[in-house]
């Protein structure tokens, strides 16, 4: 539940003889991606806060990362946001954590898509995203250098987990910019998760993490379309170093769609529409260990795209232990 596959998670477009129309279904996580300690553990407790994130499109390309001639003049642009939660009960697992968590958000996007078309704003529920899951640090809880700053990680860490995208979210299929545009998809996702968080000695500042967490997305048939969505798969991943309550990095996205998809049963030409894409940037998170608070920053733009759309975005987030 992202921007791009994260905002528009694979805007694919099909423009064919018999249809148009541009299916928009979310990839699996929370707004923004998942990026720093992905796969450590928190105590047990209950965790929430907010995130919220701006995207804008730059371009639509085909297969072979070229501008689509008929949505030259197409830009949408999305404001997301909305409320999570994070329950993490005492009791454990085979040595490790459980954590179930949700997110509930509310999109508001505008744009067009063709030439000779007025912009249009649909504003509304989005589809929520939930997800359970365990994980398990091998390794040592060291002091940080920093007064201020709470405790570093070295060693790895694994996370296994299922999440889900529910289509409850408000959508519109009558032409393909309202579904471009409608702040649900009217489509199941549901995907196994696996991430693994390894932190080094203090050998450039305090320790560096390197983070990645997969997603595995399987959905099923939207119904008012008839259109179906090959699998997904897609990787978050971040680089970051630990300078006392700052924590600072590259982050990215990589997703391949590894299927093709489908109109009523029937691949769409010439190459199932099967999207690709790499998103690039930049992460800064920020501990407040006295207000049991942290704050995050990431800007990601794109490096690559096949059969998508290019995008830039921007995503804010705080989280609190309650």
């Amino acid at each position: 539940m992202r921007v791009g596959v994260v905002a528009w998670a694979a805007v694919l477009v099909l423009c064919s003889h018999a249809a148009g129309a541009v299916e928009g279904p979310a990839a699996a996580g929370p707004i923004g991606g998942s990026d720093i300690r992905s796969a450590l553990p928190a105590p047990a407790g209950l965790y929430g806060g907010t995130v919220q994130a701006l995207a804008k499109t730059t371009g639509f390309v085909d297969g072979e990362n070229k501008r689509i001639p008929a949505l030259r003049d197409g830009r949408l642009v999305k404001v997301i946001g909305g409320p999570f939660l994070i329950y993490v009960p005492e009791t454990t697992l085979l040595g490790g954590s459980l954590a179930f968590g949700g997110i509930l958000p509310f999109v508001r996007q505008c744009g067009k898509l063709f030439a000779g078309q007025d912009r249009a704003c649909e504003s509304g529920m989005g589809d929520p995203y939930v997800e359970v899951n365990w994980s398990r640090f091998f390794g040592t809880w060291r002091p940080s250098t920093h007064p201020n700053a709470l405790p570093i990680a070295e060693g790895v860490a694994v996370l296994f987990g299922l999440g889900a995208v529910v289509p409850v979210g408000d959508y519109d299929h009558r032409d393909p910019r309202a579904q471009a545009i409608s702040a649900g998809t009217n489509i199941w996702d549901i995907s196994p998760t696996v991430a693994v968080t390894y932190t080094t000695a203090p050998w450039l500042a305090e320790g560096t993490e390197f983070s990645a967490k997969l997603f595995w997305n399987s959905y099923l048939k939207n119904a008012k379309t008839d259109y179906s969505t090959g699998d997904l798969l897609n990787v978050d991943f971040a680089v970051t170093e630990h300078v006392g309550p700052l924590q600072v990095g590259l982050a990215g996205i990589y997703a391949k769609q590894i299927q093709d998809d489908e109109l009523s049963g029937r691949r769409i030409p010439p190459d199932g529409r099967r999207g690709e894409l790499l998103q690039l940037g930049g992460v800064a998170a920020y501990d407040l260990p006295a207000r049991a608070t942290s704050l995050k920053i990431k800007a990601t733009t794109t490096a690559h795209a096949e059969n998508t759309v290019r995008y830039w975005s921007v995503v804010t987030s705080w989280i609190t232990k309650f």
